[in-house]
């Protein structure tokens, strides 16, 4: 993974090392993201929520799947 990825809580930032940094961000720019941001040019996101892994991912067709 390349460049820095925001998680949709606005609060971590992937590293390309797979190391995780926290960031705070304003509620108004976590209002909305876009998703080339949040998936920093690849076509999968690994969200960490209440303790569980889920997966945010780009189909070919373009289309956003978030599984568990």
């Amino acid at each position: 993974m390349t460049g820095k990825t925001v998680s949709p809580a606005g609060e971590m930032l992937m590293l390309p090392a797979g190391k995780m940094e926290h960031k705070t961000v304003s509620a108004a720019a976590r209002r909305q993201l876009a998703s080339r941001d949040l998936l920093g040019g690849g076509n999968e996101l690994r969200i960490e929520h209440n303790g569980e892994i889920y997966t945010l991912r780009q189909t070919r067709q373009g289309k956003l799947i978030l599984t568990k």
